[in-house]
């Protein structure tokens, strides 16, 4: 944790800590993470990872204890649209002319940050 990471409201620290336990989670898969928190103009990416022929685009969901709603229950339809836009730009400025890559896929790890306990990936591979 650095310094700042104190000044952070709980909400970013929750998340970014999300996204840690994301890349650890699919490089012990045996997916290669490649970049995070990517920036498309406004649009974000997560997590991309390469598995195989594929660049994958990863939408890390956290949720905090007594939430109403479970991490995966909150990806809307917005946000999935921004995310096909994000990757639809990625893919004709970049990612087809790398070697060894045929498509994009889109995947769900919602992280459950329960206090003190180990956390828990649920890792929905193709999700929309």
């Amino acid at each position: 944790m650095s310094p700042n990471d104190s000044r952070r409201p709980v909400r970013a620290r929750r998340g970014a800590r999300a996204e840690r336990v994301a890349r650890r989670y699919l490089r012990a898969i045996g997916m290669t993470v490649s970049d995070q928190n990517v920036r498309v103009g406004y649009l974000e990416i997560d997590i991309v990872a390469r598995d195989g022929a594929s660049m994958v685009v990863v939408e890390v969901r956290c949720r905090g204890p007594g939430a109403w709603l479970r991490s995966l229950d909150t990806l809307d339809r917005v946000k999935r649209s921004r995310l096909r836009r994000a990757a639809a730009i990625l893919w004709s400025r970049k990612w087809r002319r790398l070697p060894g890559i045929e498509r994009v896929r889109f995947d769900v790890v919602a992280v459950d940050l329960d206090g003190d306990q180990a956390p828990q990936v649920e890792h929905i591979r193709a999700a929309f």
